[in-house]
């Protein structure tokens, strides 16, 4: 069988397979996430076995301590991935649910239900516990996933997957409804990205040359965000008690993650007096600043800026800093330089907050709050399969309702159109 065979059997399988995954009680479909986290904890050390694997090649590739971190299942990962599951089980099943009934004046009643998107396929790289964490989601939400890791983690991914099925099957469910990308050729994904006709949703989650190709080849609609370039603007009505630890919240938690700021704005009235404050908190954390002429006149440790890093995700304790006159120029910068992930303002004046609000045009929009709460969990879906800064069909993270559509019902008596 050929690799573009082997994909297109993989994808029609799984169309095939979540027909029966879409009409599922929630009972079923939590009874197998239950034997998803029981089997995880049981098959534990074959699982980091087969991790032990892929983690020696990686340090014969030469992969970096980052990504090494990220591959590794340790004991503290793994009872992360347990947990997750379990707080899948405990969120409210969306398929099903009906709303915006109302009477025509023909007599008929109109609805909207929700259902499963159909079949999705995650492509993403390194972390091997995104194989668990995107299946429990997809499932819970009633769709078949395909799911493509990154070749370094590919022992992992199989075991993980074994797992998955290994639950399905014992609740008669059947096991194609997920399934692994079992190769390393990268020919995979451009024949995954073509299989149109079997699967309804593309999500990749990565770095931006993954997300670029894969937006750039694929026939499938694609849920993406290609950066995560956050900001924060200091208004003149900031309470400059809150603005520090927002600021330094957001930039020094986890520098390297998409919701981490990478730009700071701070209005003209307050720079000379804030900016050597917030200077003196950064240059403790070992944050590197880099900034325009005004920022640089006003604080000797902010390193001039070149036209290449506005906007840049540094994914480091490394950000860029812009003196501004007012709200106006904040957002024009945040309009150019931003990714639409998230931005957030500090400030007490609640008519400047709500235009804030209003006109940001970002996933998430904040009001003195740090920009690392723009995530599934913090903002109450309980998990999350990915970010998206695109509109259709879903902005911002994505959860279990993420994972569904609507569609009409329509009640009737006997009734016909005129």
């Amino acid at each position: 069988m050929t690799m573009e065979q082997h994909i297109t059997d993989m994808a029609g399988k799984a169309k095939h397979a979540c027909r029966n995954l879409a009409v599922a009680s929630t009972a079923v479909k939590n009874q197998v996430l239950g034997d998803v986290a029981r089997l995880l904890n049981e098959n534990k050390r074959q699982v980091q076995g087969e991790n032990a694997k892929d983690l020696a090649a990686g340090r014969e590739k030469g992969l970096s301590a980052a990504m090494m971190d990220r591959l590794e299942l340790s004991d503290k990962v793994f009872n992360s991935m347990i947990g997750g599951v379990e707080e899948v089980m405990a969120l409210p099943d969306p398929v099903g649910r009906i709303s915006d009934m109302s009477r025509r004046p023909n007599g008929i009643t109109v609805g909207r239900m929700r259902i499963p998107l159909g079949v999705v396929a995650m492509i993403y790289e390194s972390r091997p516990n995104v194989t668990i964490d995107a299946a429990v989601l997809c499932l819970k939400a009633g769709n078949g996933v395909i799911l493509r890791g990154g070749s370094e983690a590919i022992n992992s991914n199989i075991a993980l997957a074994d797992i998955l099925q290994q639950a399905l099957a014992k609740n008669n469910i059947n096991p194609d409804s997920v399934q692994v990308v079992d190769t390393t050729d990268r020919t995979a994904i451009e024949y995954l990205l073509q299989q149109e006709d079997s699967i309804d949703l593309i999500i990749p989650r990565g770095g931006e040359g993954l997300i670029r190709f894969v937006a750039q080849n694929s026939r499938i609609p694609v849920l993406k965000h290609y950066k995560g370039v956050c900001h924060i603007y200091v208004d003149k009505d900031a309470d400059l008690k809150k603005a520090t630890p927002i600021i330094m919240n957001s930039k020094t938690q986890r520098p390297g993650v998409c919701n981490a700021l990478e730009g700071l704005l701070i209005h003209r009235q307050i720079a000379n007096a804030y900016l050597p404050e917030i200077a003196a908190q950064f240059d403790r954390a070992s944050v590197t600043m880099v900034g325009c002429p005004e920022a640089v006149s006003i604080c000797p440790q902010v390193e001039p800026a070149t036209e290449q890093d506005w906007g840049t995700e540094w994914l480091a304790l490394k950000l860029c800093v812009k003196v501004v006159g007012s709200l106006d120029e904040a957002r024009a910068y945040i309009e150019t330089y931003g990714s639409k992930h998230t931005e957030t303002i500090i400030t007490e004046n609640y008519s400047t907050a709500q235009e804030f609000l209003a006109s940001i045009d970002a996933s998430a929009v904040m009001v003195n709050a740090s920009t690392r709460f723009n995530d599934g969990g913090q903002l109450g879906l309980g998990a999350e399969i990915g970010i998206s800064t695109t509109k259709l069909h879903s902005y911002g993270p994505m959860g279990l309702e993420e994972l569904t559509t609507r569609k009409f019902i329509i009640y009737g008596s006997g009734q016909v159109r005129d």
